[in-house]
């Protein structure tokens, strides 16, 4: 071989190995001894191994087999499988052979969101109370990390233990016990985080205002070699950093979410929107010292939520992928602009608003949302109450994703009568209808054409409300729990708190 020929040779062939080395046979991180596969639907199993090479994955009674792609990426599906607390391998096979131990099958969910999903356990003594009484549930843990591309993994692995997760746990736990099956949490969510972060740069084509949001991004240099030097520094990003990292618009979607599609799974609990009610409508004109709030206001979120639920179905390639929505609690402070409020007021700019653009995901097939109305904090914007909402999640996923016959959601709002100087409130899931403290219902507005809204006198007849104010002839319009921190007592038998709701328009 001539001289000058072989340094070329030799670096071609250096190459050759050093791809053939990283297109070994491997899994994609959420393939793990200890996983936990989802019930009753098809499980996508995916990874990279050298290219165009044959890949088989044995598991129970069950063997497939695909072939790799030009680029070493293959991925296969088994077919639905029945729950089991007895864990078993899977065989991963190539040129190599893996073996991932201990996999159960059960229920998968991914736990998202910001602050409040991330709120710990030891934090709760009453959920961390039921630590040595948990079986079969199962933790992936997403790393807390942003990328300016669409990553192909996450940073992870399961773990044979609960989540980290208040709500996330409480869940799993009540879950696991109403559906006597396993229950795997991928957990992913980041404080402070809006749903803009959580957002994959498509639904530009959904959403004027995300567009410009992303080009104004992409313009946007030093932002973005700010991000880079934070994602690549080896001693790793201060607190200041960490919050400059995840307040910005899809790039925690694209390192935290995006990777998890498609695991299978029943669906994912959202637990976020504290971020999106800083104003009660638009998109602000931001300067340098209030960059981070470029988000949506709150009457757009529940267009823009619709919007999202849709697009990570595509994701998931599972149409009946389920979603439950958390409301947010009681809170007394207001918007930016209107930062002093009357938390009992029905007109104040509160987190009423986004509770009302939360509930539009009912608008949708396979959603959810767990009422809190009776729960949260004046003045906390991470209230410790978090016991109760592991225990509704728990009770509408049994109803809504396993068929359990239970009680699960609160009264609803069905119609409205008005007869003289009355209104009849009629109501949904109302068996039972009391109130939780044996007085009249609280919470309760009416207003006629005008809106000059009043405190209506509220009282219960069977499965329905009447309501009055001597000041008013002619009722038209109600508004229930539509404030900041409202004082409400109306439950169904399942003690389980009435939705607010109001039926005027804007």
């Amino acid at each position: 071989m001539k001289k000058h020929l072989l340094i070329p040779v030799l670096f071609i062939a250096l190459l050759q190995n050093t791809i053939a080395i990283a297109q070994e046979l491997k899994p994609a991180n959420l393939f793990s001894t200890g996983m936990v596969l989802q019930q009753n639907a098809p499980v996508p199993v995916w990874g990279t191994a050298k290219p165009n090479s044959k890949v088989t994955v044995t598991f129970d009674t069950q063997k497939e087999t695909t072939k790799a792609d030009k680029n070493g990426k293959w991925m296969l599906k088994l077919a639905p499988l029945k729950a089991s607390k007895i864990g078993k391998d899977m065989v991963i096979s190539a040129d190599t052979e893996i073996v991932l131990s201990n996999v159960l099958v059960g229920e998968v969910w991914i736990c998202s969101g910001q602050s409040n999903m991330q709120f710990k356990v030891n934090s709760v003594p009453e959920i961390k109370s039921l630590e040595p009484f948990a079986r079969n549930i199962r933790t992936f843990q997403v790393k807390n990390i942003v990328s300016l591309e669409e990553a192909d993994d996450v940073t992870g692995r399961w773990e044979v233990t609960t989540p980290s997760s208040a709500v996330a746990f409480g869940f799993a736990y009540f879950l696991e016990s109403i559906g006597d099956v396993p229950v795997g949490i991928i957990l992913s969510s980041w404080g402070s985080s809006s749903i803009e972060a959580w957002m994959p740069r498509d639904m530009t084509n959904d959403l004027p205002y995300f567009k410009t949001i992303m080009d104004d991004f992409d313009k946007d240099v030093t932002t973005q070699n700010r991000l880079k030097k934070a994602i690549n520094s080896p001693k790793g990003w201060n607190i200041k950093e960490d919050i400059f990292m995840r307040r910005q618009p899809n790039v925690v979607y694209n390192a935290m979410m995006k990777p998890l599609a498609p695991y299978a799974c029943q669906g994912l609990v959202w637990y976020q929107g504290e971020r999106n009610t800083r104003y009660l409508s638009g998109v602000p004109e931001v300067t340098e010292a209030n960059w981070f709030h470029k988000v949506s206001g709150m009457k757009e979120y529940g267009d823009i939520l619709k919007l999202w639920i849709e697009n990570y179905r595509k994701q998931w390639l599972n149409e009946n992928m389920h979603f439950a929505i958390v409301m947010l609690p009681g809170y007394g402070k207001g918007t930016h602009t209107t930062p002093t409020i009357d938390s009992k007021s029905p007109t104040a700019e509160s987190w009423a608003w986004m509770r009302e653009s939360q509930l539009q995901a009912l608008d949708l097939k396979n959603t959810s949302v767990i009422n809190t109305i009776d729960l949260g904090s004046e003045t906390n914007i991470h209230p410790t109450d978090k016991f109760p909402i592991g225990q509704r999640l728990a009770l509408l996923a049994a109803k809504n994703t396993l068929g359990i016959d239970v009680l699960a959601a609160g009264p609803m709002l069905d119609k409205v009568e008005a007869k003289n100087n009355t209104l009849t409130v009629h109501l949904k899931n109302s068996t039972g209808l009391k109130t939780n403290n044996k007085k009249s219902p609280t919470g309760f507005w009416i207003a006629d054409a005008s809106l000059n809204w009043k405190i209506a006198n509220a009282k219960i007849e069977g499965e329905t409300v009447i309501l009055q104010n001597k000041d008013i002839a002619h009722p038209e319009f109600i508004r229930y729990a539509f404030a900041g921190k409202p004082d409400v007592n109306l439950v169904n038998s399942a003690n389980l708190p009435a939705y607010p709701f109001r039926t005027d328009a804007d």
